[in-house]
Parts: structure tokens; C-alpha cells; sequence
């Protein structure tokens, strides 16, 4: 049961209306609330029905007085009924209005909704959101029928499960469920939340529950809440396992659709469900007193709304909790506030002749904990498909909330009729100052400053004249074509002579086309404009008026810009006074969403408020942040990553973050020792579990390594290894983007734009990235040309080699190379980043049915697959030449399998598919031949080594090889390695031995085309291009050094 419920029930049902309302404004776009109201009666109350009816167009619009926006606010009206009021519950009358068909409509609807309500305890909201926890557990089922390992999936070695130190413990996305981590996190980091919820004990009565099917959900939520928080406290590993905990929020509901719905509206119904646990407890514990619920208490405030209609005034009380906040139009939180705090049109709530008709909203009570809904969602009606607003919405580190409180009302509309005047001020001074800005009455205008210092550099400027036919120089026609006798100073003097006249005879016709000679050639002119005609003493007058007007509109501009700067300085200052920062809330988390309406992923920024740092809570990976990287990936306007949900808290409130003490020794307690007994038990049982992981992965290491150690007959060297992580910085699984492949090209980019500003200096940043990508394509298509040594890949370099050589669609190199030039790594000095941005519009002005982003994905994803493969087959390559065979065996197969899927589309897609083969096809004759060596040794333990060997290694691999007929090479040598096992069969050997070998060869013998799965591919090592290219070319190098038989 919400606390609308709970606290308001006689407006229940105008509770249900608003909410239903909220969420078509949110998830259409539309505002209007008759267009919305009208949309609920036409589909009977039905949600869907009146999405789909808003969406199709098919929403009517009803003539209704403008009064009719403001009903909801009529003193009376359910949505604003005081607290505490004792209105009958049972009834529900919204018939009395003369809209009556509309209100019964609704009234009908809301109490089916209710019934329904009454007897499951489950709202249509709730059944709503079911539906995409369903999808969600749904996604984590399915995926564990998948056959590729996806990235959530467990690290064998419990090591890298590992917490270090007491860095915080992350959880793991079960399914689409990154929402859950993210608001699970910012919840656990609020210090007395964690404690309410550690500490929650089942009410003793818990045998006589449920009374209906929402409390029994309650309590088990909890119980598997309280586990989840305890292991975030104590566990040992990285990271933990909420299924169980999103498994009773699927089962509390049943649903079969799927349709997704906003992901605040799941913090939102969580506090609910919380709230509902405690208050069970709460109802229990009282003694005849009214009972305090926690959770109301910790996230709840109220406000009143003050309004006019019609010139008669009412205040209501209401409670909230999630404030919904517009961004669309907004450029920070306090605009967001400022206008969410005001609904309607209000020109004076203290004037008794007021005739407009609004209200306002004081805060009354601030929650402990405030959260901002921010709503960055809206239904595209025209696309008839939802859209997400990418647009910048800052917000402050620390919010005071003084101008929004009741009891500051009269002082904060006296400052925003300053502010309102002011800014009606700045918008006169503005347009002034546009006017000497832009100055001129045609399309192109100019700085008025500017057209005087040209008129004034156009008056000083000396004649110097010269003929357009001797400013010609060597370049004219030749002497023969202009007439001997003829100069254009006695052309002017004699004025036209008859070779002027235009003539029927051919020859002079035939003349006609030379404009110098046919042409009345104009008058002397200067080599730059000059005046022609003016005194020293008109020069000196003309010069003293220019410069002094120039002047003036310089000073002008000055104050006009120093009066536009204080202006926005008072309006900035307005609120900074001491009686107005009285009422302090510092950012707590902020939850992202990066992508698009349909699709995305989610995390959080949390601030650690006794380590005063920002950490990021992304799924299993908690890392340290800073402000900046916050900024960049939650104001919005950067690229698809924005907020969508701002948690305060109040900074006076310091239990909140406070740690708890040892009542006796007053010492803080830490880990464990703030956890209750029953879950301190649970969370040992836990990490004695995984401490068993780590001793049985120990011995397992332990016994391969005895087992090289017998196989040490073939030296190896060391393993390349990747570069470590540093301790307490956990890395996040993630597959490597275009951006991060791309920073190398960087160099690439500021070369290109360093010659195009060579050649076009003068030139805007649009010409000069178009001359910059040309000369870039120019270079590449070069490179993609050219026929280079093995060792010399010019593909590696980058993918437009590789396209170009693959015939890559030209709208898929064109937005590459924009990509490129739009790189953010460009940023660095400000002609780059005005390249960049311009490369940043021009994408952002590509048409979705002008390029076909699945093709190109596609494409990219190729690449990416060509540089993968390229590793597997250098570092396979690399330990092939250190003999370490077992090793090289592994990357070798991957190099081949990935290989052998690119060159299916194409010969240029991937690499030589005989050097793979030959390689990996010696890999296996010499494993062969070592375990052939050990089982001839007779010991036991090198015997049973040799068939680790054979079973593991060789076995598996030989349906690979024999998968291709026309690989004749592969199948001798398969055939090769069975007849070395066969000739045993004829010679004598002990009995022991001799049953092995009978168990062994039917694998071997019978060995089917079917290819097994093998383990997940070996981790690769993180290159920058430049040292893929420098090891590959070293590795193709060695390789050309060096004899291979068969090869």
C-alpha cells in the first residue's frame, strides 16, 4: 500500500486517475490534460487503449472552458485532499460535475481497478511492472541456454570473484536487471536505510499472514533484501547474486504481456513494497498510538498547493514522494523546479482581484532522502515510437531548497517578480545589443564596429591604378590578338573607334569571342577599392567622424554587455543571501541511462561521503569517478548517457551517512560487526562457501602444475600475460567500442586537419574537416592499394584499409571517417574541437533511411573481429616459437575458426588460411609425439599424463581438421597420429598398459566430424594498434627467418 493509501485513502481513486494521467503525459508526450482525460474515457480506463488511441492520432480533443484544467486542484477534489480528512471511503462520487460522461467513465474504471485491488492487494500498476521483471528473468533464463559465454557469465577462477581488500561489492546483471543494481546501490550507500533494512525483524504474528497475496510478498522480499545487504557488506566476493531477491518480485505477479514500462516507475513501487514491510511491523509494535513507518518517514515530504480560480483561493495538502521533474526546454534543476512548482497561468496569488486562474507548490516537509524523477522519455507521435531527450540538464552538488518552502513564499515571490523583471530588462538590453551585432538590413550581417573600421580603412586607402589588361601580366593572350595601334588609355581618350562597331562580315564576326579586343574596355581601376575622389580636408573630417563612432558603438557594446553580465549576475545571486541557504540537500547518487527509449543500460554515481569521492556502481564493477566523469555522463547533451533519477539528502540530517559505534567502547563498527547475528551467520556461511572455491581451484592448479612438471621434456617459456590491474580497481567486462580502437587514429586525424589548414588557412571548420577527410581517404585508399610485404598489414592500421579492400559501401566509409574526425579524443585545443563538433553535426544530421546502421554495425563488428583474430593468431604464433605447444594449441584454433568465418565473405575479410592450418596442424603432431613419448616411458604417472594430453588436447581438435575434405594435408597428418598409436597394438607391454590403451584408441579411431565445444577463448592481452603492428610484423618477421616444412 502506497502512502497515498495509507495516509489519503478517501483519494484513492482520484489517486489511481493522476497516476494514470502521469503516465500517458509521460509516455506520450502530450500535456494537455483534456486531450489525456478524453483518451481515458474513450478506452474505458484501459491504460494501453488510450496509448493506443493517443498514438494513432485518434484522441479527440473536447471543447471544454479553460476552468476545466484546474479541476483537479478545486478545494474538495480528491487528488488534493488535506491529511487526515474523513471523507467515506467506500464511496466514490465523481459524478456531481457537469462533465458527467467523462467522470463516470473514470469513476466505473478506478472502482473495477479497485475491486480488483481489494481482493488480490495487487494494483494495475504493480501487474504492470511485473511485466518486465517477467522479461527479465525470462532474458536470464534464456541466456543460460545460450552457447557462446556472455559477459556476465562467472570467471572460472574464483580468483577473479575475488573482493579486494574493502572495496564495495557489486552485483551481478541476471538479465536485464541493471535498473535493480543501480537503485539497489544508491539505497544500501544510504547509511541509516541500510541499518532500517539489516536490522528489520519479521513481526511475531507472521504465522497469521497473508491476508492477501501483496503481504505475502512483503515479508519474503525483506528476508531476501536483508540477505543481499548483508552479503554487500561482508561478502568476500566481488560481486553477489540478486536472483533471488528479483524472482519474488516476478512471482508476487502475473502477467502474459510484456509491454515495458518507465524504469523510475520501479524505484518508485520498491519504496512502496518497502514501505508496506514496515508498516506491517509498525501496526504490530504500537500501543494504541498512531504508528510511524521508516520508510514514510525517511522519503516522504508533503507541500500544499496554493491556488486561484476564478479569483477564489484554496490551499490543499498532499504528500509525495519520487518529484517528477520536465527537462525538455530546462537547462538546470532549479528551472526544472521552478516550473514544476508552478502549474498554470498565475499573475498574483496575494492580489484579492486576481481574475487568472493557477496554483503554486509549497514544500511543507522536506523528506530526509528527496528524489528527483527526471523525465527524459516521450512518445514521438510522428514517428509513432517513444524517444529519449538527450538535452543538457545540469544540477548542482549541493541544492538548497529555501525558495521552494512555505514559509519562504512571500519573500520568493517578491524575488521572482525581481527575477520576472530583470529578465524582461535583459531581453530589451539583448535585443540592443543584437542590433550593433548584427548590423545591416540585408541576409548577411555584421558587427557594426566592424562595417566602421572597414569604411574607416576603406576612406585612408590610396588609388593605385592600374589596366585589367596589364594587371593581366604574362597570363594575357598573345600581342596578335589585340590591335597594334590601339592602347586602352587612347581607347578612353578617343572614345570608340569603328573596330567598335559590330559588323556583318565574317571575319569580324569571327572575332567577336575575344574580350579585349571587342569589348569596351573599361576605365582605369585601382588594385583594391579606394575612393576616387577626395580632399585631405574631407579625409581628415570623414576619418574623425569614423573613428569617433566607432568608438561610441564600441563603448556602447561595452555597457551594454557589462549591464547583460550584472543582470545575469543578480539573477544568479538572487537566492545566495543567509536567510535563503538555510535548507542544504547534497547530491547523493544519480542514476544514468545511456541509450535509447527502447533500449539501454544503467548505473549509478554514488557519493562516498567518508572517503569524499564519487564511485561508480556499474553491475560488478564499483570503481572510483570523479565529478567530471559524473558531469559528462549525467547532464546529458555529450552523447546517449544522461540521468534519469537525482537522489538528496539532507545535509543536516547527519544520521543518514553517520557510522554506527560500539555503545561501550565507542569505537565505529565496520563489516561484519554491524550486522545482526542471524545474518552474520549467513554471510560467514556464505564466504565459507567461497573460501572452498578458492582451496579447490588451488588444488586443481596445484595438480597441473605437478602435471606440467612431468610434461617438462618440451621446454616453454613464460606466458605473455596482460597488463595487471591495479589492486582495488576492479575492471568492468565489457567489449572493447569503436572509441576505444579509434584513439590511436587521433595522430592520423590532427595530421589530416593540420594539412588542410595549410592549404584552405582562411577557410570555415566545415571546409577545412572536408578538405581534412579527403586527404585522410586520399592517404588511406593509398595504403588500401598497395601490395605489402606479410609482415606488413596496412588493414591493422585501420578499418577503412579494410573496407576499401573489402568493397565496403561508401556511406559506410563516409560516416567511419566522420566517426573519426568527430572523436572526442580531438578536444584537445580549440581548432580540433571545432572540426570535431562540425563532424559531431554532420552525423547527427545522417537520416535513419540514409544509411543502414545494422549494415554498418555489421561492418564494424567484422573489423573488430579481423583485429581479434589477429591476436590469437600473433600470440599462438608467438608461443609456437617458444615451443610452448599446449598454449600456442588453444589461440591457434580460435585464429583458424574466427579466420575461417571471415574469409566466408570474403578473400580480403581475414588472413592466410595455409599459415593458420600449417601451425596449428604442427601444434598437434608435436603434442602427439611428446604423449606417445611419455606413454612409452611405462610410468604411471607420465602415462597418464600422455593420455591427459591425447584426451584433452589432441582428441577434441581432430574433428577440426577433418571437417574439410580438401584440406589433404590435415587429414595425413590426423592419420599420421592414429597410426602412431596403432603400431602399439603388435608389441608387447604391460597389462596395465595394454588396458589403457585398448580404452584409449576407440576416441581416438572413432573420432566423428562433430565438433565439441571447448572452453571459453583464452584471455587476449589489451594492444594499442600501434603495438599490434609492431608484434605482428615482428612474429611475420621471425616467421619468414625461419624453414617450415610443408609449408
Amino acid at each position: 500500500m502506497t502512502v497515498e493509501q495509507n495516509v489519503l485513502q478517501p483519494g484513492g481513486a482520484a489517486k489511481h486517475q493522476q497516476t494514470f494521467l502521469n503516465q500517458l503525459r509521460e509516455i506520450t508526450g502530450i500535456n494537455d490534460i483534456q486531450v489525456l482525460q478524453q483518451a481515458l474515457k474513450d478506452s474505458n480506463g484501459n491504460l494501453e487503449l488510450a496509448v493506443a488511441f493517443l498514438t494513432a492520432k485518434n484522441a479527440k480533443v473536447p471543447q471544454l472552458e479553460e476552468a476545466t484544467y484546474y479541476q483537479t486542484a478545486l478545494p474538495g477534489n480528491d487528488r488534493y485532499i488535506s491529511v487526515g480528512s474523513q471523507a467515506d471511503t467506500n464511496v466514490i462520487d465523481l459524478t456531481g460535475d457537469d462533465k458527467d460522461d467523462l467522470q463516470r467513465a473514470i469513476a466505473l474504471s478506478l472502482e473495477e481497478s479497485n475491486r480488483a485491488f481489494r481482493e488480490t492487494g495487487i494494483t494495475d500498476e504493480e501487474q504492470a511492472i511485473s511485466r518486465v521483471l517477467e522479461a527479465s528473468i525470462a532474458e536470464n533464463k534464456a541466456s543460460l541456454k545460450r552457447t557462446h559465454p556472455e559477459v556476465w557469465s562467472d570467471s572460472p577462477n574464483p580468483y577473479d570473484r575475488k573482493r579486494q581488500d574493502n572495496c564495495p561489492v557489486g552485483l551481478k546483471n541476471v538479465g536485464n536487471t541493471c535498473w535493480f543494481s543501480a537503485v539497489i546501490q544508491s539505497l544500501f550507500n544510504l547509511l541509516e536505510f541500510r541499518r532500517l533494512v539489516l536490522n528489520f525483524n519479521p513481526p511475531a504474528n507472521a504465522q497469521d499472514l497473508p491476508r492477501n497475496q501483496k503481504e505475502h510478498r512483503n515479508l519474503p522480499f525483506m528476508r531476501e533484501l536483508r540477505y543481499l545487504f548483508a552479503l554487500l557488506v561482508g561478502s568476500k566476493r566481488k560481486y553477489v547474486d540478486p536472483s533471488r531477491a528479483v524472482e519474488i518480485l516476478k512471482d508476487a505477479f502475473k502477467s502474459n504481456d510484456s509491454q515495458q514500462q518507465d524504469v523510475s516507475e520501479f524505484t518508485h513501487k520498491l519504496l512502496d513494497w518497502l514501505e508496506d514491510a514496515f508498516q506491517i511491523k509498525a501496526e504490530e509494535e504500537r500501543d494504541g498510538e498512531k504508528s510511524k513507518n521508516p520508510m514514510v518517514e525517511l522519503f516522504y515530504g508533503r507541500f500544499l498547493a496554493v491556488g486561484v480560480l476564478e479569483g477564489k483561493k484554496f490551499e490543499n495538502t498532499e504528500m509525495f514522494g519520487q518529484y517528477p521533474l520536465q527537462v525538455n526546454g530546462f537547462k538546470d534543476l532549479h528551472e526544472c523546479l521552478e516550473a514544476a512548482m508552478i502549474e498554470g497561468e498565475i499573475e498574483s496569488l496575494h492580489s484579492e482581484n486576481s481574475a487568472k486562474s493557477g496554483q503554486e507548490h509549497w514544500f511543507t516537509e522536506l523528506p530526509p532522502v528527496l528524489t528527483f524523477e527526471l523525465s527524459r522519455f516521450e512518445f514521438n507521435q510522428a514517428l509513432g515510437r517513444p524517444e529519449k531527450i538527450h538535452n543538457k540538464l545540469e544540477f548542482p552538488p549541493i541544492l538548497y531548497l529555501d525558495r521552494y518552502m512555505h514559509k519562504n513564499r512571500e519573500i520568493t515571490r517578491i524575488k521572482r517578480d525581481e527575477i520576472k523583471r530583470l529578465k524582461e530588462y535583459l531581453t530589451v538590453l539583448q535585443q540592443r545589443l543584437e542590433r550593433y551585432l548584427s548590423y545591416g538590413s540585408g541576409p548577411k550581417r555584421f558587427p557594426l564596429v566592424d562595417v566602421l573600421q572597414y569604411a574607416l580603412e576603406f576612406a585612408s586607402s590610396k588609388p593605385v591604378c592600374t589596366s585589367p589588361v596589364d594587371d593581366l601580366g604574362a597570363s594575357a593572350p598573345a600581342s596578335s590578338m589585340l590591335p597594334a595601334q590601339t592602347s586602352p588609355s587612347t581607347i578612353e581618350q578617343q572614345g570608340p573607334s569603328s573596330s567598335d562597331v559590330p559588323s556583318t562580315s565574317p571575319v569580324q564576326r569571327s572575332i567577336i569571342h575575344k574580350p579585349f579586343t571587342q569589348s569596351r574596355i573599361p576605365p582605369d581601376l585601382p588594385m583594391h577599392p579606394a575612393p576616387r575622389h577626395i580632399t585631405e580636408e574631407e579625409l581628415s573630417v570623414l576619418e574623425g567622424c569614423l573613428h569617433r563612432w566607432r568608438t561610441e558603438v564600441e563603448n556602447d557594446t561595452r555597457d551594454l554587455q557589462e549591464s547583460i553580465s550584472r543582470i545575469h549576475r543578480t539573477i544568479e545571486l538572487m537566492y545566495s543571501d543567509k536567510t535563503m541557504v538555510q535548507v542544504p540537500y547534497r547530491l547523493h547518487a544519480v542514476l544514468v541511462h545511456e541509450g535509447q527509449a527502447n533500449a539501454g543500460h544503467y548505473w549509478a554515481y554514488i557519493y562516498d561521503h567518508h572517503q569524499n569521492r564519487w564511485m561508480k556502481y556499474n553491475d560488478i564493477s564499483v570503481t572510483k569517478s570523479t565529478w567530471e566523469e559524473l558531469e559528462r555522463d549525467s547532464f546529458g547533451g555529450y552523447r546517449n548517457a544522461s540521468a534519469y533519477c537525482l537522489m538528496y539528502i539532507n545535509d543536516k540530517e547527519q544520521y543518514l551517512i553517520q557510522e554506527e559505534f560500539n555503545k561501550e567502547t565507542g569505537q565505529i563498527l565496520v563489516g561484519m560487526d554491524t550486522l545482526p547475528s542471524d545474518l552474520r551467520d549467513y554471510v560467514k556461511e556464505d564466504n565459507k562457501r567461497f573460501e572452498k572455491e578458492l582451496e579447490e581451484w588451488d588444488a586443481e592448479l596445484a595438480q597441473k602444475a605437478q602435471q606440467e612438471k612431468l610434461l617438462s621434456q618440451i621446454p616453454r617459456a613464460p606466458a605473455p600475460s596482460p597488463a595487471p590491474v591495479q589492486a582495488g580497481e576492479p575492471e568492468y567486462l565489457e567489449q572493447p567500442s569503436r572509441t576505444d580502437i579509434s584513439k590511436h587514429l587521433k595522430e592520423d586525424s590532427v595530421q589530416a586537419i593540420n594539412k588542410a589548414l595549410a592549404e584552405q588557412e582562411d577557410r570555415g571548420p566545415e571546409a577545412i574537416m572536408d578538405t581534412a577527410i579527403k586527404l585522410e581517404y586520399s592517404r588511406l585508399l593509398k595504403l588500401a592499394q598497395e601490395d605489402p610485404p606479410p609482415e606488413c598489414d596496412y588493414r591493422l592500421r585501420h578499418a577503412i584499409v579494410y573496407f576499401i579492400q573489402n568493397q565496403a559501401p561508401k556511406k559506410i566509409i563516409e560516416r567511419t571517417l566522420l566517426e573519426q574526425f568527430g572523436d572526442h579524443n580531438l578536444s584537445f585545443d580549440e581548432r580540433c574541437r571545432n572540426i570535431m563538433k562540425v563532424a559531431q553535426a554532420k552525423l547527427e544530421m545522417i537520416k535513419p533511411d540514409e544509411i543502414n546502421m545494422e549494415e554498418y554495425e555489421r561492418w564494424h563488428q567484422d573489423y573488430r573481429n579481423f583485429r581479434e583474430t589477429t591476436m590469437f593468431l600473433m600470440v599462438g604464433l608467438e608461443f609456437f616459437q617458444k615451443k610452448s605447444y599446449m598454449e600456442a594449441l588453444l589461440y591457434l584454433i580460435y585464429a583458424y575458426q574466427n579466420n575461417k568465418e571471415l574469409l566466408s565473405k570474403g578473400p580480403y575479410r581475414g588472413h592466410d588460411e595455409e599459415l593458420i592450418s600449417h601451425y596449428r596442424r604442427e601444434c598437434l603432431l608435436k603434442l602427439n609425439e611428446h604423449a606417445a613419448a611419455l606413454f612409452e616411458s611405462g610410468d604411471d604417472q607420465e602415462v597418464n599424463n600422455g593420455l591427459i594430453i591425447m584426451n584433452e588436447l589432441i582428441v577434441p581438435c581432430l574433428p577440426l581438421l577433418l571437417v574439410d575434405e580438401m584440406e589433404e594435408k590435415d587429414i595425413v597428418a590426423v592419420e599420421d597420429m592414429r597410426n602412431r598409436w596403432c603400431s602399439y597394438l603388435g608389441q608387447e607391454m604391460e597389462p596395465n598398459l595394454q588396458e589403457k590403451l585398448t580404452d584409449f584408441l576407440p576416441k581416438l579411431l572413432d573420432c566423428s566430424t562433430e565438433i565439441k565445444g571447448f572452453n571459453d577463448p583464452p584471455k587476449l592481452p589489451s594492444y594499442s594498434t600501434h603495438e599490434l603492428c609492431e608484434r605482428y610484423a615482428r612474429i611475420m618477421l621471425s616467421l619468414s627467418r625461419t624453414p617450415a616444412d610443408g609449408r
